[in-house]
């Protein structure tokens, strides 16, 4: 150290001369003059002390900055299965009757999510992985939080609603992307009188309240709910199904729990209410609250005319319509954990296929490829890019008004298209911006 610091250190005793030569920090800095290593670590601590101070100033509130949390509202009571009421509140902060430490560190780590199996073992090693996981499975549980879910389902559906829709996301809140909140955006473009009910125990949190935020500011009937499985699968042929899986005696399967459990709670959520179920990756163009008991090709055959495959991402029913039960049937005593699609999209084309030409499922229609999916998961990229030339420009225009005119929704098949960067004037980009509200991140993948 040079003479001048070392002058500087000393210099630094004078006012604490008249300190007690016990004294710690009298001690400290007259180490500090004799030692040149001591002296610079100390001085850096005090500037790293200082920073991280001003750091710290500057970092927003978990609630956002400028953002308060709402407050709760006032209670009401409704009916519930089984006699009695419970005391809910459409307002107050989702997930509020779950901020224990457990759930708020859940939510700000989102850690490894339990219901991925491990890569590649075998049937035996997946039962045993499987068993020590359950119990950290709250979604086959009914848990403080989940047992309101049937008061704040009704309370949600008690706005006069045009149509009950329902979606499905069990992956993390931090996962619901600008995509996902297109599509939310896009339903109340469509149908603005419409509730949407997401069944999520992770948008069900202060973050996904955030989330959704921007929605419920303007109005919008939305509300994410922690789903209670056990009560939606209740005296239907599920319930045996859940019960052998909680057991720890059935495989699981290969394929990622949440993708199985999601093709279960769409059909259990229709048939305990009716409505509408969509998955997250559509863009809504019309309203769909006129439709009654109908499901969408995916495929036509191009010989016979008909249908080759259904696809379960749209389905529209009435409470305990027959078929939901059927679905229920199929999916319990033929679930196949290995097989991607075999408990969805597969699930209901095999049931209608028998169905066909039963007079007792007659009420029910398939409507074509162009309803609900008027681009196939192969040509979906296509939608996504801008046009170079004048011949791209013309068939962007003729793409956006052959869609327009004949399809309810587009969807994305996230699968395929999640990483793709949506471009400006392309198909995508023109149908987007005619069919939201807040219209924001639309260029984000």
């Amino acid at each position: 150290m040079s003479p001048q610091a070392k002058f500087s250190v000393r210099s630094m005793l004078g006012p604490f001369r008249r300190m007690s030569k016990k004294s710690f920090t009298y001690r400290l800095i007259k180490r500090m003059a004799k030692s040149p290593l001591l002296s610079t670590i100390c001085i850096a601590a005090i500037l790293l002390f200082v920073y991280a101070d001003s750091l710290m100033s500057n970092l927003p509130t978990k609630a956002g900055a400028g953002e308060a949390l709402p407050s709760p509202q006032t209670m009401t009571t409704l009916p519930v299965e089984g006699g009695g009421q419970v005391a809910t509140s459409l307002n107050t902060l989702p997930g509020s009757v779950a901020t224990t430490p457990e759930r708020k560190i859940e939510e700000e780590t989102e850690n490894e999510d339990p219901l991925i199996p491990p890569f590649k073992a075998s049937v035996d090693e997946r039962m045993e992985w499987f068993r020590r996981k359950l119990p950290e499975l709250e979604i086959l549980k009914s848990n403080e939080l989940s047992e309101k879910f049937h008061g704040r389902v009704l309370e949600l559906f008690n706005n006069n609603c045009s149509a009950q829709f329902f979606m499905v996301w069990l992956s993390t809140a931090q996962s619901f992307g600008p995509r996902e909140f297109l599509a939310v955006d896009s339903l109340f473009s469509s149908s603005p009188d419409g509730c949407l009910l997401i069944l999520s125990s992770s948008l069900d949190t202060p973050k996904g309240y955030r989330v959704l935020k921007p929605l419920l500011d303007r109005g919008f009937n939305v509300l994410a709910v922690t789903p209670d499985v056990p009560f939606l699968v209740k005296n239907t042929p599920a319930e045996a199904w859940l019960d052998e899986l909680k057991s720890g005696n059935m495989d699981p399967g290969s394929v990622p729990l949440f993708n199985h459990l999601s093709d279960l709670i769409r059909l259990a959520v229709l048939y305990k209410y009716g409505g509408v179920y969509l998955d997250t990756d559509f863009i809504f163009l019309k309203d769909l609250s006129g439709l009654r008991n109908a499901i969408g090709a995916q495929s036509i055959n191009q010989v016979t005319k008909k249908w080759a495959r259904l696809n379960g991402a749209v389905m529209i029913f009435d409470i305990h319509h027959p078929v939901l039960l059927e679905f229920l049937q199929e999916y319990a005593t033929t679930f196949n954990g290995n097989r991607w699609g075999h408990n969805g999209p597969y699930l209901v084309s095999r049931v209608m296929e028998r169905i066909r030409d039963n007079p007792e499922y007659s009420n029910i229609t398939v409507y074509p490829p162009k309803a609900f999916y008027p681009v196939d998961w192969i040509k979906i990229a296509k939608l996504f890019k801008k046009p170079e030339t004048e011949a791209d420009s013309k068939w962007t225009d003729d793409t956006v008004a052959d869609i327009s005119s004949e399809s309810y929704v587009v969807h994305l098949w996230n699968k395929r298209s999640r990483e793709l960067k949506i471009e400006e004037g392309s198909v995508m980009a023109r149908l987007i911006a005619e069919h939201c509200n807040i219209c924001e991140n639309i260029y984000d993948p």
